[in-house]
């Protein structure tokens, strides 16, 4: 069956030519079909020619559309696409064929098809004036769904509605012979996107093997869609139906069952798998945590014996420390024992040393002056060796204090040391 659409393209191709100028031969625009019909998301080609044929690719060639800001569609200037000023609802949408412009064909392809493209086309060489317009409408359809909304043993009422559909469209319901029915007037919607959609009821008398469609069509697109559906008349009751209807039932109804099927099957499986692995499951998950017990068992043991390692080690850490310390008191014990006894020895010395002293002094005074004087050399001398010697001593007992600084500080850190 051939497309209602691909007919109206074929009845289009009629070309009526317009000679706009009539002087030497030039060729002129050929006017194209008055209009062109798509569909949303069709790639299609409004035509231009020039009449006679002639190479146009050095030529400058403007599709527009009038009604727009920017107006142009397609530009091309003297060898290639110049799209600079192109309007943005075109982009990348648009191409003209090098091959076909050599051969005089300046038609535009025009790729998916927008409701928005609809309108008035022009096709122009503005340095020779010619120029030619052809009209595009774009459609958008879609099948009818047909409902039994109200269903009694001889008459029933049908619901038809169809989505998506531009121009807007009218309903129509015809009988079994093609005769139109008489319906209710039917509701239109317009949505955000600027699609139809359309519903029509109808009452109808219900017969045996009786049939009825409803068909939605647009004359200006030239497009037509139809559903039809069917009654079954019974002893029992009247069912309303249709072929797909039926087909999608059967097979709604079949996959049901086996999904059904498949389910119990497998949750049978899984019931006896479980109920023949409880025993053996059951010992594993019992000697699993006695394996966990006995690891934490044996965890714990090895933490307690190496920290009674540790406290081993550092008790005789302490010990040693100990003794060490020990050790070290007895020597400055002793170290300061000596000292001791060198500072008694000195002051032994120095007392010995003054009671010589008194008694020379004294002997002195018993002499002659004669021998005064000698005995006055004698002292000067005897006081010089006693400088000296108490020099020396001084000496001795400065040298004593820093050696007891020195094992006073040894102690203090030794006592800190221990401390920490």
């Amino acid at each position: 069956m051939i497309n209602p659409f691909h007919k109206a393209l074929a009845f289009q191709k009629i070309v009526v030519i317009l000679l706009t100028q009539s002087g030497g031969g030039q060729s002129q625009v050929a006017r194209p079909p008055s209009r062109i019909v798509a569909l949303v998301g069709d790639d299609i080609i409004l035509p231009c020619h020039l009449e006679p044929a002639a190479d146009a690719v050095s030529m400058i060639l403007e599709w527009g559309r009038p009604d727009l800001q920017p107006r142009f569609v397609h530009v091309w200037h003297e060898g290639q696409n110049h799209l600079v000023n192109q309007n943005p609802s075109y982009k990348g949408r648009t191409s003209l064929s090098t091959d076909k412009l050599k051969h005089g064909d300046l038609s535009l392809t025009l790729s998916k098809v927008r409701l928005s493209d609809s309108g008035t086309y022009r096709c122009l060489i503005p340095k020779q004036s010619k120029e030619s317009t052809v009209q595009l409408i774009v459609g958008s359809v879609s099948s009818p769904v047909i409902a039994g909304i109200n269903i009694s043993r001889t008459a029933a009422v049908l619901q038809c509605e169809s989505e998506g559909w531009y121009p807007e469209p009218e309903v129509l319901w015809l009988d079994g012979e093609g005769n139109l029915l008489s319906a209710g007037p039917p509701e239109t919607v317009r949505g955000p996107d600027d699609l139809y959609t359309v519903s029509s009821r109808v009452t109808v008398e219900k017969r045996p093997s009786n049939s009825f469609t409803c068909r939605v069509q647009q004359k200006n697109t030239n497009q037509t869609r139809e559903t039809e559906i069917g009654f079954i008349i019974s002893d029992e009751c009247s069912k309303v139906s249709s072929s797909s209807a039926i087909r999608i039932s059967i097979t709604l109804a079949a996959v049901l069952i086996c999904t059904l099927a498949v389910v119990i099957v497998w949750k049978w499986q899984q019931n006896k798998t479980k109920i023949n692995r409880y025993p053996v499951d059951e010992i594993e998950a019992t000697g699993h945590r006695e394996q966990l017990m006995t690891k934490e068992k044996t965890a714990k043991l090895d933490e307690q014996l190496q920290q009674k390692d540790e406290l081993k080690d550092l008790q005789v850490e302490v010990n040693a420390l100990r003794k060490q310390i020990k050790e070290q008191d007895e020597l400055v014990f002793q170290a300061l024992q000596g000292l001791r006894e060198k500072l008694n020895h000195q002051k032994l010395d120095v007392d010995k040393d003054l009671n010589e002293t008194d008694m020379k002094v004294k002997e002195l005074d018993k002499e002659s002056k004669r021998d005064k004087a000698q005995a006055y050399f004698q002292l000067k001398d005897t006081f010089l060796v006693f400088k000296s010697k108490v020099r020396h001593r001084k000496e001795e007992h400065e040298q004593l204090l820093l050696d007891t600084d020195k094992l006073v500080q040894q102690i203090r850190l030794k006592r800190e040391n221990h401390k920490e």
